[in-house]
């Protein structure tokens, strides 16, 4: 199937290049319906103006600057081609020459068999009615990246004449004013992503048309870009479908619901309510509010932005009451949390007291069962000290020279005595003798 496909968009696009080679010469140089085309006006030269904000030491922006300029001032005021803007017309006469604008141009491209297409909201309202979105002041058509250069070969600032077959019939001139920076097909500095305009030089009204073009055939095969990023496959434009759009024979790519939502999403094919106009279904047109339902949809859009906002209100105080309630609840749950550990920390520090209490009384009854230990221990020595004294008194009672000799030869020398002490002095012996006599002595009783 993809096959198949590829085969005819080959054979399209071949079908395309040999008519295109085979253009007669008087019809590149001849209008439709009688007209002549008018010599060619040479394109406008871009003007090199210096950009304010470029100051010494900073990099200037790269690539050509703008070249189609609007007077601005208004979003209406960016609709109109600054050459030949002679003020805002009003909804009627801009419907009008939108109109016969659109029809010329589609006309100049089927006749000299150069190919375009309708593109954004211009194929928008061709899907709701063939016809143009009338509170949309923008007309979009795409070519391709060969039809854009031929333009600028062939066709470049020439004039057009177009007459209407209306009752009276309608006298229009129309130039075709190709961007010179439309060879680049990248976006550049973005000043220049227009590439073309159909203009209408009595008021200055144009056509915006971009060129499409494989900008990476190599990494990305089949893949159509213009200058604002717009991405297409073959598939989604080839085969062209052939229609019809303000009553004259137009072009749509093969896959438009796709483009559209993708652009517009489905919103935008099925919404019947739009910039002041309704559809009706029962004509198929978009018809104008008057002003009394527009003062009636304006009351009721302020009434009901009023009860957006008194619902945001209601919305926002309930989203603040379940705060403030939240953290009141969370307060609560924090001190009651803090109130627990409290508790908990004094019953710990209770315990800890008290274990510490319990050890201080071990410790205490330790210390005195050591102290009661030590007493013991020294009244059994006192009493064993006591009891060794008697008996040696009771000794020396008995007997003087056996408790001598006893002494002498059982019992160490007593304190008193100097065993150290050199005896060399029999005098100093006798006198030690009899003190030692006199201590063993009865009380009462004296050596005499």
């Amino acid at each position: 199937m993809r096959l198949i496909q590829s085969i005819l968009i080959l054979s399209t696009l071949l079908c395309f290049l040999v008519e295109a080679a085979t253009i007669p010469a008087d019809l590149r140089k001849r209008g439709t319906n009688g007209g002549e085309e008018k010599p060619r006006l040479e394109p406008r030269k871009p003007r090199r103006t210096k950009k304010a904000g470029h100051r010494k030491g900073k990099k200037k922006d790269e690539g050509l600057p703008k070249y189609f300029h609007e007077p601005g001032g208004s979003e209406l005021g960016n609709h109109y081609d600054s050459r030949f803007e002679h003020g805002i017309q009003d909804y009627a006469d801009r419907k009008d020459t939108q109109l016969h604008m659109l029809r010329a141009y589609l006309t100049f491209f089927h006749t000299n068999r150069l190919e375009t297409w309708l593109a954004h909201g211009t194929l928008l309202g061709w899907w709701w009615n063939g016809k143009m979105l009338p509170w949309d002041w923008d007309i979009d058509t795409q070519v391709s990246g060969s039809t854009l250069k031929y333009l600028a070969d062939h066709y470049n600032g020439s004039q057009y004449d177009w007459l209407s077959h209306d009752d009276p019939p309608v006298k229009r001139t129309y130039l075709l004013d190709i961007n010179p920076a439309s060879v680049e097909r990248e976006r550049g500095n973005g000043n220049n992503i227009i590439d073309a305009r159909w203009i209408d030089t009595s008021t200055g009204l144009y056509i915006d048309i971009t060129g499409l073009s494989e900008t990476h055939p190599d990494d990305q095969p089949g893949v159509w870009s213009c200058k604002n990023y717009h991405r297409y496959h073959t598939t989604d434009l080839y085969p062209m479908r052939e229609t019809m759009y303000e009553g004259v024979i137009a072009k749509v790519p093969y896959a438009y619901d796709r483009i559209l939502t993708e652009e517009y999403n489905e919103k935008a094919l099925i919404l019947t309510d739009y910039e002041g106009h309704r559809w009706d279904p029962t004509i198929k047109e978009w018809v104008q509010k008057s002003e009394a339902e527009l003062a009636i949809e304006k009351e009721e859009k302020e009434a009901a932005k009023r009860e957006k906002e008194e619902k945001e209100k209601q919305e926002q105080e309930k989203e603040e009451a379940r705060k403030r309630e939240e953290e009141e609840k969370k307060k609560e749950e924090d001190e009651k949390r803090a109130a627990k550990e409290r508790d908990q920390e004094r019953v710990a520090k209770e315990k800890a007291d008290k274990q510490a209490e319990i050890k201080r009384h071990k410790e205490q009854q330790k210390k005195m069962k050591a102290s009661n230990r030590v007493k013991e221990i020294a009244e059994e020595k006192k009493g064993s000290d006591d009891t060794s004294l008697r008996k040696q008194e009771k000794q020396v009672e008995g007997s003087p020279a056996e408790a001598q000799s006893d002494r002498s030869t059982t019992h160490p020398p007593s304190k008193d005595y100097d065993t150290t002490a050199p005896i060399n002095e029999p005098g100093q012996q006798r006198i030690e003798q009899g003190e030692v006599e006199k201590r063993s002595l009865p009380t009462g009783q004296e050596t005499r």
